[in-house]
């Protein structure tokens, strides 16, 4: 279930975010969400991640049953030829 939020954010902070979320093809809600998420998830997590893993956290969306690994090694086999 999604809830509407109200947020109060300097206007410059806000234009930049918009262009920077058209730029991404994704909405400014996404993006928020993405975020809160993550820092929701640092709680729970002991893992510390880059500076640059986090920016890129909810930048790419992929499938529930996404198989990183085979989708690893046909990347490595298509690479190499094998």
């Amino acid at each position: 279930m999604t809830t509407k939020l109200t947020l109060t954010i300097e206007q410059d902070v806000i234009r930049t975010a918009k262009s920077y979320a058209q730029k991404k093809g994704r909405s400014l809600s996404d993006l928020v969400e993405n975020y809160l998420k993550t820092l929701a998830s640092k709680d729970s997590s002991s893992e510390e991640l880059s500076p640059r893993v986090k920016r890129l956290v909810g930048a790419v969306k992929l499938p529930k049953d996404f198989n990183y690994k085979q989708a690893l090694q046909e990347g490595i086999q298509k690479k190499h030829g094998k």
